[in-house]
């Protein structure tokens, strides 16, 4: 993470970070200065780099003085996620996602699944988002309460969960079953959602239950994927609220 306001953001968002790097004769304003108070009151260690420290941490990218070191996300296990609904008492809901590479959809999906009570969100782990500075900040702090888990392989994944008793259900334009009228939303339930130009690729729609879609008023119109997962998830959430 490089630069005055991308550093300051993110420490605004309590992104979990390592170190903060200053530049040893870096002209200080105020976003210097609230990085090191935020930092300080973090506990994230501030070192002092020289010019070309800087420029090798953060690949010779515009740093103004100013970069910061983000940890390693700690993923966890898809299984891990059905544990998680298992001690909560609670009916399995998880997000999924297939081929978005957008981090910070990514960041909003994980605020939506924490918002409408899902257990977690699985990524594949080739070829899709991972959990990074952007989606840290976009997430507005939901990825500290909500696990993330990565796949080897999605599909074999989601068959699992199938065998596990979870139903599958994929976010598709073509789907046969408005998302609102889904009955498998009362029962253990994960929701895929697609990347927005390609949607879901053939072999997890192959895998699905059921293929769902969201009612859009003009055909021409898509929605990205942070806000068909969170419209998806809460219509979901409403269901069960009825059937409860």
């Amino acid at each position: 993470m490089a630069g005055r306001n991308a550093v300051v953001e993110s420490l605004r968002a309590r992104v979990p970070a390592a170190v903060l790097y200053v530049g040893a004769r870096v002209a200080r304003d105020e976003r210097v200065s609230e990085a090191i108070k935020l930092a300080a009151e973090r506990g994230v260690p501030v070192l002092e780099a020289g010019a070309a420290e800087l420029d090798r941490l953060t690949g010779g990218a515009l740093h103004q003085g100013l970069a910061l070191r983000v940890r390693a996300y700690d993923y966890a296990h898809p299984d891990d996620l059905i544990t998680r609904a298992a001690d909560a008492g609670q009916l399995p809901l998880i997000a999924a996602l297939d081929g978005v590479t957008d981090p910070r959809n990514l960041g909003a999906i994980v605020r939506s699944a924490a918002a409408f009570g899902a257990h977690g969100v699985v990524v594949p782990a080739r070829r899709g988002a991972g959990v990074t500075a952007g989606a840290w900040k976009a997430s507005a702090g939901a990825l500290a309460r909500l696990p993330v888990a990565r796949a080897a392989n999605l599909a074999r994944a989601l068959a699992s969960y199938r065998d596990a008793g979870v139903f599958v259900a994929g976010l598709d334009a073509g789907g046969d079953t408005l998302i609102r009228d889904l009955d498998l939303a009362t029962a253990p339930l994960v929701l895929v959602t697609g990347s927005e130009g390609r949607g879901l690729s053939r072999i997890v729609a192959q895998t699905c239950d059921v293929l769902v879609r969201i009612p859009i008023a003009a055909a021409t119109e898509s929605l990205n994927a942070g806000v068909a997962t969170g419209i998806a998830l809460y219509e979901v959430a409403a269901i069960r609220d009825l059937g409860a």
